[in-house]
């Protein structure tokens, strides 16, 4: 009698949890949906009372199209945001892969205090370089060009942990079997253990993309030639020039996280993969 009454109790926590949880998730969406919802409105319906989540009339294709082949070139920092992001995260990863095996896998005198030295750095803020950072692009001629945002989101102190965490947990057998085959530092690297390590880099590698995505501090700071701006200096100055038209800013809003959703979606398994192996492991 004590145990069905237990289980009930138990079964009645997690229903009211479950539906707690849900009712917070549902809230913290809600701005996402008006947003989605008034990229397809009418502007005298935005504002409307009771809030219209479905439109009963909808203009979706003259929003969408005012955003993309409007006076604001927005395909232009579409296309500059995708460059400056793919580089970024694809040469991030490599260092940072490299790096990771480096001190998880190679000895060599000081890795310890070196890798200690790189982590401590994560406690320095990013505004506190960029001052520095800005005389140095300045001093190297490489100011207002998209290779000094490149270089300056390039190191990330978080990638280099995890995965260097993740190696770690990998078997020293399988790079020991390997030497003993004759396969060398870099083969061992690249044909060993970093196809084991896919779900430590494919998790950072989504992080470090929305990172890169979603920079604005270094856009607005390194960069002052409008060609060169990427999507989130876009749809601020596309919200400057079509301010009292929210349909329109949502559109452009909605437009500028589509890749993110897009890369979410295809990599969401490999967070959960990489997050578990590391907890299983570690």
């Amino acid at each position: 009698m004590n145990r069905l009454h237990l289980h009930k109790k138990i079964k009645v926590g997690k229903i009211a949890v479950t539906l707690l949880l849900f009712t917070l998730g549902f809230v913290m969406i809600l701005p996402f949906i008006w947003m989605l919802s008034t990229s397809m409105k009418y502007e005298v319906d935005v504002f409307t009372f009771p809030i219209q989540w479905i439109p009963t009339k909808l203009r979706v294709i003259e929003n969408y199209k005012e955003v993309w082949f409007g006076d604001a070139p927005f395909a232009l920092y579409y296309f500059n945001s995708i460059k400056v992001t793919v580089i970024t995260t694809f040469f991030s990863l490599l260092i940072s892969s490299m790096a990771a095996f480096a001190f998880s896998k190679l000895n060599f005198p000081g890795r310890d205090k070196i890798f200690v030295l790189i982590i401590a750095t994560m406690i320095i803020p990013d505004q506190v370089t960029l001052i520095p950072r800005f005389l140095y692009f300045k001093w190297l001629h490489l100011f207002d060009t998209h290779f000094c945002l490149i270089i300056s989101m390039l190191f990330s102190q978080s990638s280099i942990f995890f995965i260097t965490q993740f190696m770690k947990s990998l078997p020293g057998e399988l790079s020991d079997s390997a030497k003993v085959d004759g396969a060398g530092t870099l083969r061992t690297f690249l044909s060993i253990i970093l196809p084991l390590a896919k779900p430590a880099i494919a998790t950072m590698a989504i992080v470090k993309f929305i990172w890169s995505w979603n920079d604005y501090q270094n856009v607005l700071i390194f960069i002052t030639n409008a060609k060169l701006f990427t999507i989130q200096i876009g749809v601020r100055m596309f919200t400057d020039r079509y301010g009292s038209f929210y349909s329109l800013i949502m559109a452009a809003s909605v437009s500028a996280i589509i890749p993110l959703f897009i890369v979410f979606a295809l990599g969401q398994k490999y967070i959960i993969e990489g997050l578990t192996a590391g907890s299983v492991k570690g």
